[in-house]
């Protein structure tokens, strides 16, 4: 039986760079779709629920920046991986960018190579979070793990906090992930970035410190001081199950 081509969406309005893009992922096996706005874009994912793989998203577009598409986009597919590609190279476009529930940065002009070598990461590192989080459910008597009155749910990527549920995004989740298979553990910033983000990532420590101030926003009862997700001075974090005084 043969497999559906992934279908990856290009929000770019400059037409060159969206039909370049489009060709060659095309050559690649992939299913291609340009879209030029943010309104479109939203109406496509809102009509096909769950049949878009990848998002390639400009941050400069009419009408509807990228940063609104982006946070929309998080509203309507939580794990949906959504790869920017922008001219803006500040440490805060980047980190705005992740705010809004992007998985990766890249800076214009970009190596046609690492992009389509990031596409293949991103989605093949979304499948296998799929398939871990289906694993997990497989061989526990529940679909979570839990710890202090916190519920995370792999296969639906949801963390359960008291009377909140908040929706995880791929990496979010990939690095919760990574936390608890180390619990107890001190995990230096740059071990994390080589065993989360892959190799070549245009990440920085920082990017790791902003993701795990979200991760806390939804694990701990006091972000400002958390009891699970630690810092580790001069080195990284240590996640620990059971509260530490």
């Amino acid at each position: 039986m043969s497999v559906a081509p992934k279908r990856i969406l290009i929000v770019e309005d400059e037409e060159a760079i969206a039909n370049g893009l489009r060709f060659n992922l095309q050559a690649e096996g992939y299913e291609a779709t340009v879209f030029g706005d943010g309104p479109s874009t939203l109406s496509y994912i809102e009509e096909h629920p769950g049949s878009v793989d990848l998002i390639l998203l400009d941050l400069m577009l009419p009408g509807m920046s990228g940063y609104e598409i982006c946070r929309s986009i998080r509203e309507l597919e939580p794990i949906l991986p959504i790869l920017v590609l922008s001219a803006r190279t500040l440490t805060e476009d980047r980190a705005h960018a992740f705010e809004c529930g992007a998985d990766q940065y890249m800076a214009k002009p970009f190596a046609l190579p690492e992009l389509l070598s990031r596409t293949r990461n991103l989605l093949s590192r979304n499948d296998r979070l799929m398939k871990l989080g289906e694993s997990r459910a497989r061989s526990q008597s529940r679909d979570n793990y839990a710890f202090n009155g916190v519920e995370v749910d792999f296969r639906k990527f949801e963390v359960r906090r008291g009377d909140e549920v908040f929706t995880l995004t791929t990496l979010e989740m990939q690095l919760l992930a990574y936390f608890i298979d180390h619990e107890g553990n001190v995990m230096s910033r740059s071990r994390i970035l080589k065993d989360v983000w892959e190799q070549g990532a245009d990440v920085s420590t920082r990017t790791i410190d902003n993701f795990v101030m979200r991760l806390r926003k939804y694990l701990e009862a006091d972000p400002a001081y958390p009891r699970h997700l630690l810092s580790v001075r001069g080195t990284g974090y240590r996640f620990v199950a059971h509260m530490e005084e």
